[in-house]
């Protein structure tokens, strides 16, 4: 063997390992690359990113040339694959930093809707009622107990009833609170009586009289739960159909017409003929005003 050839051999020997390491290289590279087109490029094949040098067919060595041109291409395929994935790594990157940027504005922008929209603090409205906009219903006066009598406004003036009947006398001690619209005082005393004497039949007068205090005090929500809470406890009460009637002008005031319909369909339907005339007389007014079918 000549000296040529010796080191021809020699040559193809050393580049042959080489060759096979950089080739299992670049595999490794190119499955890489691929898995991070699928990512990026979801869509299929046809949003691939090809390599920007394509291998090219290495021409034959004149004789006595070591076989270095497959080490080159595999190089330059390297290379090209590595630029490549720093790329996508990087547009990745911009890519998630972006989508948390407008998931933070989203988040941002829900939460202060939220705060804008959101109602003024204060009590719900009676649970099971809830509608749309209606006008107002007159709200009839209701009879004036013998010797509760006082001047608007001068609480002073009240004096406390003695009737014998504890829970006769502080019912009426709350009606004349009321009357004279000492608001605040009328409630404190109205509770008192029902938490006191809920077995007393002043009880179903003292909370019709909380909720008429609280629609005359400008709180008809308070009001609708005041109302609601009297037919629940008390359906048997002497005033839980005026309640019933009561809630619905409350619900009317909080532009619940269809919800106040229901309420009168509600009344009629349990107390029948139980309602005094002058309160069926009043629920027809109502009733049409609300325009209810």
């Amino acid at each position: 063997m000549t000296k040529w050839m010796a080191g021809a051999a020699l040559a193809l020997v050393v580049a042959t390992p080489a060759a096979a390491q950089i080739e299992g290289r670049v595999g490794k590279l190119e499955a890489e690359m691929r898995a991070v087109q699928r990512k990026v490029f979801p869509g299929g094949a046809g949003a691939m990113v090809e390599p920007q040098i394509a291998p090219t067919t290495a021409p034959v060595d004149a004789a006595g040339v070591p076989a270095t041109s497959a080490l080159t291409d595999i190089t330059a395929r390297v290379t090209s694959l590595e630029q490549q994935m720093a790329s996508m790594t990087g547009q990745i990157e911009q890519t998630q930093y972006k989508l948390r940027q407008l998931e933070q504005q989203f988040e941002d922008y829900r939460k202060a809707t939220d705060a804008r929209l959101a109602p003024p603090a204060a009590p719900a409205p009676a649970p099971g009622f809830g509608g749309e906009g209606g006008p107002a219903v007159t709200v009839p006066q209701a009879p004036v107990p013998a010797g509760a009598v006082a001047a608007a406004g001068d609480t002073a003036a009240i004096d406390r009833p003695s009737s014998g009947d504890p829970a006769e006398d502080a019912y009426l001690a709350g009606y004349r609170l009321w009357q004279a619209k000492d608001y605040p005082a009328a409630e404190a005393q109205l509770k008192k009586v029902v938490a006191t004497y809920p077995k007393h039949r002043r009880a179903s007068f003292a909370q019709n009289l909380l909720g008429r205090s609280y629609l005359d005090e400008g709180k008809p929500s308070l009001a609708s739960i005041a109302f609601y809470d009297n037919y629940k406890k008390f359906p048997d009460g002497e005033r839980a159909p005026d309640s019933l009637y009561y809630l619905g002008t409350a619900l009317l005031k909080l532009d619940k017409p269809a919800d106040a319909c229901k309420v009168y369909g509600e009344l009629t339907d349990v107390y029948g003929s139980k309602i005094s005339p002058g309160l069926k007389a009043d629920v027809a007014k109502a009733r049409t005003a609300a325009k209810c079918k």
